[in-house]
C-alpha cells in the first residue's frame, strides 16, 4: 500500500461584487511537497457567473486564470512569479486578495497521488 502524503489546497473563488461578498468556487489549487507537485483546476460556469453579475466578462475571468495556471505550472508566460519555486508559487496564489478571484483559506489533507486528490476536491467543490 502506498504511502499517504500531506498536501495543501486552496479553493479559486469569483467574487462579481466584491462589495457584496457573495461568491462561488470555479477551483482548486493544490500543492503536496512531498511529491513536487502543484496543480489547479477550474471552470467557470457561464449560467452562474450571470445570475451573480451581468458586468463581468467571462472572457476576462478565463484569461486571468489562464495566467493562474501558467503561475501554477512555472511556464514562461507566468512571469516572474512563474519562476519562483512551488511552495512560494503555491502561497502567491493562494493570497488573500480583495479582488474578483480570490482562493479560500488553505486546508489540508492525506492522499496518494495528488493530482487524483484534486480531482476529487474539483468534482466536490466546484461541479
Amino acid at each position: 500500500m502506498p504511502d499517504k502524503v500531506k498536501y495543501e489546497f486552496s479553493i479559486i473563488r469569483i467574487v462579481p461584487k466584491v462589495e457584496r461578498e457573495e461568491f462561488f468556487n470555479v477551483g482548486v489549487i493544490l500543492f503536496c511537497r512531498r511529491k513536487k507537485y502543484l496543480g489547479v483546476k477550474y471552470h467557470i460556469d457561464a449560467t452562474k457567473l450571470a445570475s451573480f453579475s451581468c458586468e463581468v466578462e467571462l472572457e476576462l475571468l478565463e484569461n486571468y486564470l489562464k495566467a493562474w495556471t501558467n503561475v501554477c505550472h512555472g511556464s514562461s508566460n507566468g512571469g516572474v512569479i512563474g519562476e519562483m519555486d512551488l511552495p512560494d508559487r503555491f502561497r502567491w496564489l493562494t493570497a488573500s486578495r480583495s479582488t474578483i478571484i480570490q482562493s479560500s483559506m488553505t486546508h489540508s489533507g492525506l492522499c496518494e497521488d495528488p493530482a487524483e486528490e484534486l480531482k476529487k476536491l474539483f468534482e466536490a467543490f466546484v461541479l
